[in-house]
């Protein structure tokens, strides 16, 4: 038997007894697993430091070293993700809806786990433990695959946490991490349309794709951020200014980071060079179009082609568009856009109105950062991923995006006629 299709089997045999669990006893296991990834630190981080090590002789890019190093802190902040997920309220059995029918049957629509959860992902540890905390939250066993470059961190982290969920009595395999690295591991994952029952990509555009592409089992498309803010001829510049260089540069190899600026042609020989200037300051590598080059050339501006329209940099780099209009800047970004995180700076209702009501996106701001477009900074807890897709989830994935319905029926001998 292949290791993929005896953890599917084990999962399976876990979920079932984990919908028997109750709200305390899931909750206390949370307590637990973020305890033990504080105790275990020193083995967490020189797993991590073995993944960094690697990375680096590979010549691999700094945005991706970033989401791949795990220190004091970072380890921290994924312990008190943990916590804070027990502290939520339990969607497991929330009655959705219902009514009584008029032949007396009590009717209801409630939240039931999923059963077992399948995650691909790439180079982030954190995702080992936000998705093994949201499954074990809401009553799903978990399988991992996360990518090689983070392999150490991830089998380590899911050793650390998978140990103590069974230590707090969460069932055995309730939490695994696939160990082999072969891609044919990932393939066989995404066959198992009899064991799992829902399948989560996370990562770059080729692995959402893939799995998108040739997964058997239903699949929650999360996607790419090619993120926009556009300045509207009625903004306040001085805010413009402080969202979009904390859009772009205060994390910028996430995927909620800004990678595109519009800014009005209306304001933007007075908007623009600030701007260029606050975003190269802090080592922003820009490509303008004809217009903002004739600004910005003097300094380390760069000029845009087609495909920088619809780039993810994953780095300190950013396109930037004069557009004509309002009508133009949501054209351009329901053109390039990835149904990801937009936003508009601008003190006009009507247009923030049309803006809201316009962009096809999971999330849609006026007035403030991309960078708010997450599951912790909803309000979530932690986050499984950011879905652009329509069914389903969209958006940040907390607890209830895990989360199927039953109905249930109450009667006293109804029949059908």
């Amino acid at each position: 038997m292949s290791e993929v299709l005896l953890l599917a089997q084990r999962a399976r045999q876990a979920s079932r007894r984990l919908a028997t669990t109750s709200s305390r006893e899931r909750d206390g296991a949370l307590h637990a697993m973020a305890d033990a990834l504080e105790a275990r630190s020193a083995e967490v981080l020189a797993a991590n430091a073995a993944d960094m090590d690697a990375a680096r002789a590979k010549g691999t890019a700094e945005g991706l070293l970033d989401r791949l190093a795990l220190d004091e802190a970072r380890l921290k902040a994924i312990a008190d993700a943990l916590r804070s997920l027990a502290a939520l309220p339990d969607p497991i059995g929330e009655i959705i809806g219902g009514h009584t029918l008029p032949n007396g049957l009590e009717l209801r629509q409630i939240r039931v786990p999923m059963g077992v959860v399948g995650m691909i992902y790439e180079a982030r540890p954190n995702v080992t433990a936000d998705a093994a905390g949201l499954a074990l939250k809401t009553g799903n066993a978990v399988i991992l695959r996360g990518g090689s470059m983070a392999m150490n961190s991830n089998l380590t982290m899911t050793r650390v946490l998978a140990d103590a969920a069974t230590s707090a009595g969460m069932p055995e395999g309730a939490i695994q991490s696939i160990e082999s690295p072969d891609h044919s591991a990932a393939e066989e994952l995404m066959g198992l349309h009899n064991y799992i029952d829902v399948l989560i990509p996370r990562g770059g555009a080729g692995l959402i794709r893939s799995v998108v592409e040739n997964a058997k089992v239903p699949v929650i498309e999360t996607g790419i951020g090619n993120c926009h803010v556009y300045v509207h001829e009625a903004a306040d510049l001085d805010m413009a200014l402080r969202i979009i260089v904390n859009a772009k540069t205060q994390r910028p190899s996430v995927c909620n980071a800004a990678e595109s600026l519009l800014v009005d042609e209306s304001v933007y020989r007075v908007a623009l060079p600030p701007i260029i200037a606050a975003l190269e300051e802090r080592g922003v590598v820009l490509h303008g179009d004809e217009k903002s080059m004739a600004l910005g050339a003097a300094n380390s501006m760069v000029a845009a082609t087609d495909d920088d329209w619809g780039t993810e940099y994953h780095c300190l780099e950013m396109s930037v568009k004069i557009v004509a209009g309002l009508d133009e800047a949501v054209d351009h970004i329901n053109t390039y856009g990835t149904k990801h995180s937009e936003a508009i700076v601008t003190g006009d209702y009507e247009a923030a109105r049309r803006f809201l009501n316009e962009i096809d996106a999971a999330a849609v701001y006026v007035n403030a950062s991309t960078r708010f477009t997450d599951g912790a900074e909803f309000g979530l807890g932690a986050e499984i991923g950011i879905s652009t897709q329509k069914l389903h989830a969209r958006g940040p994935m907390g607890l209830t995006a895990l989360t199927s319905s039953k109905f249930i029926a109450m009667g006293d001998g109804q029949i059908r006629e």
